[in-house]
């Protein structure tokens, strides 16, 4: 088969349409990121300073003293609570990627125009609040026992992270999206 026969196929069936779309965007997205993005250190930067932010104000309301950040937080990038350690946020923690991987599913499926340009927005915002919400419970669990900070971390919060993605995919192909079938 050769890759006119593979364009074809791809413009009439909607799951290769998709799937090759994905695949390339997510290439596109992978190289500037890692080429571009990445060494840049600006938008990761200001991500996990508004996780910094947005986790510590959490914090504080609910009634959490947090830890003074050191003389250099700038390049340090840590928030914890009294009584536990600080949690060091790291450029793969940010959520970034995710962010990418929401938006690459968004533009690869069909769906109108019009729900795409509220509903990204909408899901990059949800990922970020619950990003800050595992960071919220992180510096409580490390409060109460440092031991259960790896599995919590590894485990726990990776399958609520991605669950809620998964969810807003689910939301947007039932709710929102339109298929058409392949022709023959």
């Amino acid at each position: 088969m050769g890759i006119l026969p593979t364009i074809k196929v791809a413009k009439r069936d909607p799951v290769v349409r998709f799937l090759v779309t994905a695949a390339l965007l997510y290439l596109g997205w992978y190289l500037f990121y890692e080429l571009v993005v990445h060494p840049w250190g600006r938008i990761d930067h200001a991500v996990i300073d508004g996780l910094i932010w947005t986790s510590g104000t959490i914090l504080s309301a609910l009634g959490y003293a947090l830890i003074p950040e050191p003389a250099n937080a700038e390049m340090i990038r840590t928030i914890g609570v009294e009584g536990g350690s600080l949690l060091w946020i790291g450029d793969p923690c940010n959520g970034v990627s995710l962010f990418a991987v929401f938006l690459i599913f968004l533009i690869a499926y069909p769906g109108p125009l019009r729900h795409k340009l509220w509903y990204a927005p909408l899901g990059l915002t949800l990922i970020f609040l619950v990003n800050a919400l595992r960071i919220v419970a992180l510096c409580i669990i490390v409060s109460i026992d440092y031991e259960l900070l790896n599995f919590n971390h590894d485990y726990t919060f990776y399958v609520v992270v991605y669950g809620v993605v998964l969810l807003l995919w689910v939301i947007w192909v039932r709710r929102y999206a339109r298929i058409e079938p392949a022709h023959p």
